[in-house]
């Protein structure tokens, strides 16, 4: 009897050490981390004039107008060249993630699951607001699909990233990621 009670929890045991060796370590990370040095420090520093003129407002609409026309051959600043930036940290490439996000739903399965997505950093964004970097916006497949209520809940996403680079009619992202899970987002 001893014995048996020995093997039983024994390989009670070793099951559970089994599920431990198998669970996937990721890595939390935000944002920002996804952003090279370069980039960062020029969306850090806008030009004087975009805190001069209040958003939307009929003279941001004619100076925008206007700069456009007048710099039309002239060459991007850092601010406006981070803006549409595709480069990435390769030390991103083939990691195991966990992040916070949004998701911009691009293709359903037949359960009406999402299996395809952005996951962006803020609501709007690629719906409601002009897209944001493309080394913001991660292109994110998942097998299974998961289902969403509404646009507006931000989740957990764990998967393998990649930086590989994808287009779409809706956005650029400059990094992709195979989705293990999706959660509910809450704050830790």
């Amino acid at each position: 009897m001893t014995r048996s009670l020995t093997h039983g929890i024994t390989l009670i045991w070793l099951l559970c050490l089994a599920q431990l060796l198998q669970a996937k370590d990721y890595q939390q990370i935000e944002w920002t981390d996804l952003i090279p040095d370069q980039d960062l420090q020029a969306l850090l520093a806008p030009p004087e004039q975009l805190d001069t003129v209040a958003e939307g407002d009929l003279a941001d609409q004619i100076s925008s107008e206007l700069q456009l026309q007048l710099q039309e051959d002239a060459p991007l600043s850092a601010y406006e060249q981070a803006l549409i930036s595709t480069r990435v940290k390769d030390e991103f490439d083939k990691r195991l993630v966990r992040i916070p996000g949004f998701v911009v739903p691009l293709q359903y399965n037949e359960q009406q699951r999402v299996t395809e997505f952005f996951l962006v950093p803020f609501f709007g964004a690629c719906l409601h607001y002009p897209p944001p970097p493309p080394n913001q916006i991660v292109y994110s497949t998942s097998k299974e699909g998961f289902e969403l209520e509404t646009i507006m809940d931000a989740f957990w996403i764990e998967g393998q990233m990649s930086t590989k680079l994808v287009e779409n009619d809706m956005a650029v992202a400059a990094y992709s990621m195979r989705v293990d899970s999706v959660e509910p987002y809450y704050d830790d």
